[in-house]
């Protein structure tokens, strides 16, 4: 794709990587691609299609089981929730993701809490007392199960040291057996493996179609390693001997060398302005949900339009964790109903953390669907040295918030005030309560909060939240349990750090009328969103034809500081496109994989990736190569 001359800058001299990296970054690149493979073999084993849905919690166990995984009931509940109608493949590599199967070391080390005399035998009674009272309680059958069996039993004892090896060995011949039984299907086995999309970008369907006047026909009919690397490809067999591709090549400037491309008016300053802020949060299986605003526009004015990142935090010296996720705005015009968007633009300029959009909107209703690629907001795993304190007893024996849990609530509150006025009104209180309870507050229990704790105008004050959350601990006689739920669900982590969420504000500005912006809903990528972010790469990006598959579209739009390819399918018949960025540097994507594969029902588009620079500060090379598999 030919990028813009503020945006680009030459790469062409590149430093030669030690033999050292090369054999790590290839090793990293075979693990990846043998763990998608065990991935496909165990969903495939369960289900007909990677396109298939997980629809109950029986396939759920059942397809882990296939993994190697032994999940608990537990286990099954905190991924098949009450919300919960269905799980697609890429839950299911998320989930792997989490779960790793347990080692011998880590069940030897189990069962060695109950062997205090460390014999290597647990007694037969003891062990059952154990299972039938303890955790999730095994039936007396399911008991005598484990007992009777002679390869590890003997004198009314349990060798739990011969029983870990038939555990681990029957594990592997449950992962073997699906992998085989993958190899042994071609039809499976030409799919490789498998369907590893972004869950915020699920496909969409098309209508019929014409042929795009501006595809480009410049593809890469092979692909040789660059001069002086000998390595060998680390992508699958399948993945090396395709029989169309395409290769697309940016590069870009450094974040302090870009032009500033978005710039406002002398006189806005005087324009009617309106404003807002929400949230995106990120969920258990790595969705992100967020608010979603209708905006009313009285009559035809020249607009400004602007979303960012929101610093929250009342104390100066404390690190954001999220100013640095990236931040969009899809404008859709609201037609005859709701269900029929039509998108007008998205917010493509940039200044700093900045996302905007200058233009002209006509009278109407239009609606703001909030952004962001995943690629720096996702799950990361810290290590807690200490578990905050939330709540403490004073010299009176009575409960109070501690210090930091108060500085915490503020920043909460200072979140959901969505109008920022310092109250919170019923409608803001009940996103809240949605996201931290999944039920809403009425007007009946609104009252009863009147009562209780401070209001100003019917609306909450920020004391009257701090006592609503003491409320809470006194309930639970000082059991921070609750408080946990309500501050994990929200992005915190055990340290009060929010790493797991967004909060962003958005502004409204216009020239000649007073617009109205209002919070509507709270929840994940709608498919308005998704259709939003193919159209837009679609329409403004550059195509490019696998060579020798006419029916097969690869899009790519490069806007400042992130790059998005979206794939269409014009045929009859679904695909396998194989993805590979190992030849991008300084590159972060929303996958968090180098190779991977995708795939695309027919007549349907779907975004491949979302790639941004890993350090702002430095230039950044976007080097995919999209190859049909064979």
């Amino acid at each position: 794709m030919a990028s813009s001359p503020e945006d680009d800058t030459s790469l062409s001299s590149e430093k030669v990587m030690h033999p050292g990296s090369l054999q790590a970054k290839k090793s990293q690149h075979e693990e990846e691609a043998t763990f998608y493979m065990n991935c496909r073999a165990a969903y495939l084993a369960v289900l007909k299609s990677s396109l298939e849905n997980i629809k109950s919690k029986e396939q759920l166990r059942l397809v882990l089981q296939q993994a190697g995984r032994n999940p608990s009931q537990k286990t099954v509940n905190k991924y098949w929730t009450s919300q919960t109608t269905t799980l697609n493949f890429d839950d299911f590599c998320t989930i792997l993701k989490e779960e790793k199967p347990a080692t011998k070391t880590e069940l030897l080390k189990a069962f060695g809490k109950i062997d205090k005399d460390k014999t290597g035998y647990i007694l037969h009674d003891e062990l059952h007392r154990i299972l039938t009272t303890r955790g999730e309680k095994m039936t007396e059958d399911e008991v005598n199960a484990i007992t009777e069996q002679a390869d590890f039993n003997c004198g009314g004892k349990l060798d739990y040291n011969k029983f870990c090896d038939l555990y681990m060995t029957t594990r592997e011949q449950c992962c073997k057996t699906a992998q085989e039984r993958l190899e042994l299907d071609i039809r499976l086995k030409q799919q490789q493996f498998g369907n590893q999309t972004d869950p915020s970008s699920e496909e969409i369907t098309l209508p019929v179609s014409k042929p795009s006047p501006r595809v480009s026909r410049k593809t890469d009919h092979k692909l040789s390693a660059t001069k002086g690397d000998s390595r060998t490809p680390s992508r699958p067999s399948s993945a090396q001997s395709c029989k169309a591709s395409i290769s697309t090549t940016i590069s870009m400037a450094a974040r302090s060398n870009r032009n500033t491309k978005l710039t406002e008016p002398d006189t806005m300053k005087e324009w009617h302005c309106a404003q807002s802020k929400g949230c995106f949060y990120l969920e258990e299986d790595g969705e992100i949900i967020s608010h979603k605003y209708r905006l009313h526009v009285p009559q035809r004015s020249t607009m400004c339009i602007t979303i960012k990142p929101l610093n929250i935090h009342q104390e100066e010296g404390i690190s954001c964790h999220w100013l640095s996720v990236d931040t969009a705005l899809y404008i859709l015009k609201e037609n005859e109903t709701q269900e029929n968007l039509q998108l007008v633009s998205f917010t493509e300029q940039q200044n700093q953390e900045v996302s905007g959009w200058k233009g002209e909107l006509g009278s109407g209703v239009y609606w703001l669907l909030p952004f962001t690629t995943g690629c720096k907001l996702k799950k990361v795993k810290t290590q807690i040295s200490e578990e905050a304190e939330l709540v403490y007893r004073d010299e009176d024996g009575e409960l109070a918030l501690t210090p930091e849990f108060r500085a915490t609530l503020l920043d909460i509150f200072e979140t959901i005030d969505l109008d920022g006025n310092g109250l919170l009104c019923l409608e803001e209180y009940n996103f809240f309560e949605l996201r931290t309870s999944g039920e809403k507050c009425d007007e009946e229990a609104w009252a009863v909060c009147k009562e209780n704790f401070d209001m100003r105008k019917n609306e909450l004050t920020r004391q009257g939240f701090m006592d609503l959350n003491l409320m809470e601990a006194n309930d639970r006689e000082g059991d921070p349990s609750d408080l946990w739920v309500t501050l994990l669900s929200l992005g915190y982590n055990k340290a009060l750090e929010m790493t797991e969420a967004c909060p962003f504000v958005i502004d409204v500005y216009a020239e000649k009328c007073k617009p109205r912006i209002k919070a509507m809903y709270l929840e994940a990528g709608s498919s308005e969103l998704n259709r939003a972010v193919c159209n837009s790469v679609v329409s403004k990006g550059e195509a490019k034809v696998l060579d020798g598959c006419e029916n097969v579209i690869v899009y790519t739009y490069s806007t400042g500081g992130r790059i998005t390819s979206v794939i269409e399918n014009k045929s009859e018949n679904k695909v396998i496109i194989h993805v590979n960025n190992e030849q991008s540097k300084n590159c972060l994507s929303n996958r968090g994989l180098t190779v991977f594969a995708v795939e695309v029902a027919p007549k349907s588009m779907m975004v491949s990736q979302h790639m941004m620079p890993l350090n702002e500060q430095e230039e950044w090379l976007y080097n995919c190569v999209h190859s049909l598999g064979s």
